[in-house]
C-alpha cells in the first residue's frame, strides 16, 4: 500500500497523545567481555509538559530524566543504519513514547556517525544483532526502570543495516557464501557487496537470535543479498515493511520487493513515493541540511515532514496491534 492509504484513525490516535513530553534518559550499556560499552538513549512516557533536550547538536522536544509514567509498558528497540546514530529516528521515538511505549536506541560501535572503524568490516553483520540483544538485556535488567517494562511485549524498529539486524534477531540465517556468489567480482569498492566478495573475509562469529522480540518494523533493510527464501524461513513474526521508491546506500525498491516475496508471512507493506533511502531519518534542521546534504535533502516533490506524520502513526498502530497481547 502507498503511504496515503494509512488509516485516519491511526493519525488521530497519535495526535491525541502529544500533550505531554517524552521523557529522555541517556544510557550506557556496560561492556560484555571483549565488547565495549553501548551508548544511547531511552524515550519513555512522561506526565510533564515538554521542554527541550539536546542530543549531540540536535535539540528535540522532551524532558530530561522525567519519571517514567505507567506500568507494564511495551519496549521498542531501535537499530540505526550505516553512519547513523541513536538519535537519528528521534521523532519516531518521541511519538511512540508519547503513546505509552519505552523506546531504546544505541550507537552501534564502529558503525555510526561518530566512529566508522567497523563500517567496512564484515564483523558488523554478526555484531549488530548482538548489540541489540545486549540492549534488550540491559533494558530488562540493568536499566533503572526495568520493572516498568513488560518483557512479553518487545518490538523492533530498524533502518537500512538496522533492518538486516532485525531480521537476524527474528531468526534469519544469512548465508555469507551465497552473498559472495550474488555480489560477484564486479561489485565496486563502495558497494555493500564489497564486504562479502572474498571467502577469506567471511564472518566466523555466531549469529544472534532473540525470541523475546514479537514484531518488526523494517525500513529499506540492508544486506538483503545475504538472504534468500531459505535463509528467511524462520522469520515468522509480524513485519511492517517500508520501501523508499528511489532507494540508496545499496538498497533499492527491487531488493525490498524481493525480500517481501521471500518472507514466509506476508508483511504489512508500504511504498514511499518519491522518497529515497534517507527519508526515514528524522526531518533535518537547517544546520543539518547544510552539513549533511545527502541525508537531509529530498527531491522537490517529496515532503519528509508529511511522511513522518504518517510513518510514525503507522508504526504506532502496528505496534499497538501486535504487542497488545501477552503471547
Amino acid at each position: 500500500m502507498r503511504i496515503a492509504a494509512v488509516c485516519l484513525a491511526a493519525l488521530v490516535c497519535l495526535c491525541t497523545t502529544l500533550t505531554h513530553a517524552a521523557g529522555v534518559q541517556f544510557i550506557v550499556v556496560p561492556p560484555d567481555g571483549d565488547n565495549g560499552v553501548l551508548s544511547g538513549a531511552v524515550w519513555s512516557p512522561c506526565a510533564s509538559p515538554p521542554q527541550e533536550v539536546k542530543l549531540y547538536s540536535v535539540v528535540t522536544p522532551g524532558l530530561l530524566n522525567c519519571a517514567v509514567k505507567g506500568e507494564k509498558l511495551p519496549l521498542i528497540v531501535v537499530s540505526h543504519g550505516q553512519d547513523g546514530w541513536f538519535g537519528g529516528h528521534h521523532d519516531t521515538a518521541e511519538a511512540l513514547a508519547d503513546a505509552g511505549f519505552v523506546v531504546a536506541a544505541i550507537n552501534h560501535p564502529g558503525d555510526n556517525a561518530l566512529s566508522a572503524t567497523r563500517t567496512l568490516d564484515i564483523s558488523i553483520a554478526a555484531r549488530r544483532p548482538a548489540d541489540i540483544k545486549r540492549l534488550i538485556d540491559f533494558m530488562l535488567g540493568g536499566w533503572s526502570d526495568s520493572a516498568k517494562i513488560d518483557p512479553r511485549r518487545i518490538g523492533f524498529f530498524g533502518h537500512s543495516r538496522g533492518g538486516y539486524a532485525g531480521l537476524v534477531l527474528a531468526g534469519a540465517n544469512p548465508d555469507f557464501k551465497r552473498a559472495a556468489a550474488e555480489c560477484g567480482q564486479g561489485a565496486n569498492a563502495n558497494s555493500p557487496c564489497a564486504l562479502f566478495k572474498s571467502d577469506s573475509k567471511l564472518a566466523d562469529a555466531p549469529l544472534t537470535h532473540d525470541p523475546r522480540i514479537k514484531a518488526l518494523v523494517l525500513a529499506d533493510p540492508g544486506f538483503t543479498f545475504l538472504l534468500g527464501r531459505d535463509e528467511l524461513k524462520p522469520v515468522t513474526l509480524p513485519v511492517q515493511l517500508w520501501s523508499s521508491e528511489l532507494g540508496g546506500a545499496g538498497g533499492t525498491a527491487q531488493s525490498v520487493a524481493e525480500l517481501m516475496r521471500w518472507l514466509p508471512v506476508k508483511p504489512d507493506f508500504h511504498l514511499v513515493a518519491h522518497g529515497d533511502h534517507w527519508a526515514f531519518i528524522a526531518p533535518c534542521t537547517a544546520e543539518q541540511a547544510k552539513s549533511l546534504p545527502r541525508v537531509c535533502n529530498d527531491t522537490p516533490s517529496f515532503d519528509r515532514i508529511a511522511l513522518h506524520r504518517v510513518f510514525n502513526a503507522a508504526l504506532l498502530a502496528f505496534f499497538r496491534q501486535q504487542l497488545s497481547g501477552t503471547n
